[in-house]
């Protein structure tokens, strides 16, 4: 047990959902003869979620600072609708169309941020009337009839990276190039943090659990690099997929690295003693809604591309996969806890779930009810496991309770 803690750290329960949705890929694939792990499928899988995944990365900082946006799929559908309908109807160039559909979500927005931050009203009032307004307002302008995408949007919302040169490893090139890219940052990545906590303390940390993170990763991002790279021709890696890539990227940085990020987690900690300690609530609260309508923006924008028309009922429900998105990822219901990484976890689980679910033949009406008992089952999880006085489920599952009541408390050690 301590050399798994040694290679996987002392925080086990982060792992949990991982191991869940490994578990899950591999059930789906048996339940549906193989039909679950193939190159198309998880091609599939990543183009057709990415817009979830793209509204569940701001929903997360939303649901942190103790908030929640019932609007983004409205604003999704609002800003792809009229982004459709300034190319088709207004002759706009399909760039100056995209921005300005990327300019109504950041004023949407604007609009919530100041009804939370400077009216004071919550999120959940705040937003529930902004996705009356916006839904209401989709098929007001669209008449109820789809507006055709500038073509040159589906390569964003359906496209593959390109081919180039000859295919001696049999794999696209460009989804090879990205697979070794990801490997030399792992690689970086480990032996830089290594490198910086042999600085810090005097025991040095020994370098093979260094070494078993790095194969385990070089691992993982290899077969997804062939799975990926070896479809049928002219797939490789989505294009969506590598948007939101270097999404969750920017973000993972905001969040950990960032005073912004900072203050965000204080703010859903605890908001009074935040602004204690000098962090402007409202600025944040302003800030962080802005930044959700953003994405919500670009989710819609590339929705529209992948399906090469704006309809009226774009974005419905999509704001539900996105919360539970976040709280299967372990983000706290109060507000204050949770990570980008690990509500990516929770939107592949939701994204599994509707993939392996559609192979098997199971009903949408089925669906629906299989991720309600399942958000439901991560949400009690999480509450579970972090009631005081309470030994989690991660750590009875690795037999570390055991462990530590053998140990004793310096004052067992000394009665």
């Amino acid at each position: 047990m301590n050399k798994i803690k040694k290679v996987l750290g002392d925080d086990l329960h982060k792992y949990t959902m991982v191991i869940a949705l490994i578990a899950l890929i591999v059930f789906f694939n048996i339940a549906s003869g193989g039909k679950m792990i193939t190159p198309s499928n998880f091609q599939n899988l990543l183009s057709g979620n990415a817009y979830v995944l793209i509204l569940a990365i701001g929903m997360l900082m939303v649901i942190v600072i103790g908030q929640i946006d019932l609007s983004v799929g409205s604003v999704a559908g609002f800003c792809g609708m009229v982004m459709a309908i300034a190319f088709q109807k207004w002759n706009f160039p399909w760039w100056a169309a995209v921005l300005l559909g990327m300019g109504i979500g950041v004023l949407v927005g604007a609009w919530n941020g100041f009804w939370v931050a400077k009216m004071g009203i919550p999120g959940f009032i705040t937003t529930l009337g902004s996705m009356m307004i916006f839904r209401g307002a989709v098929i007001w302008i669209s008449h109820s009839i789809s507006v055709p995408a500038p073509s040159e949007l589906k390569w964003f919302g359906a496209g593959h990276l390109p081919e180039w040169g000859p295919a001696f490893t049999g794999m696209n090139n460009s989804t090879l190039l990205l697979g070794i890219f990801a490997i030399a940052f792992v690689i970086y990545a480990q032996l830089r943090q290594h490198a910086r906590v042999n600085e810090l303390h005097t025991n040095k940390d020994p370098l093979w659990p260094v070494v078993i993170r790095i194969v385990l990763g070089t691992g993982v991002i290899g077969y997804l690099t062939w799975l990926f790279g070896t479809g049928r021709p002219g797939t490789s890696f989505p294009i969506p997929g590598l948007i939101l890539v270097v999404l969750v990227m920017i973000y993972h940085t905001i969040t950990q690295k960032t005073r912004f990020g900072r203050h965000i987690y204080a703010v859903g900690g605890n908001k009074n003693a935040a602004a204690l300690s000098g962090v402007n609530v409202q600025k944040t609260y302003f800030l962080t809604m802005l930044n959700m309508s953003f994405l919500a923006a670009l989710a819609g924008i590339m929705f529209v591309g992948r399906s090469t028309a704006a309809g009226p009922s774009d974005g419905t429900s999509w704001e539900m996969d996105a919360i539970a998105s976040v709280y299967i990822g372990g983000a706290a219901v109060s507000g204050g806890v949770g990570t980008i990484m690990a509500t990516m976890v929770g939107g592949m689980m939701m994204a599994v779930l509707n993939s392996g679910l559609m192979l098997l033949g199971v009903g949408a009406d089925k669906t629906q009810v299989i991720k309600g008992l399942v958000l439901m089952a991560a949400v009690a999880f999480d509450v579970y496991n972090k009631r005081p006085g309470h030994v989690s489920i991660t750590k009875r599952l690795f037999n570390m309770s055991s462990a530590e009541n053998k140990e004793g408390s310096p004052a067992d050690k000394k009665s």
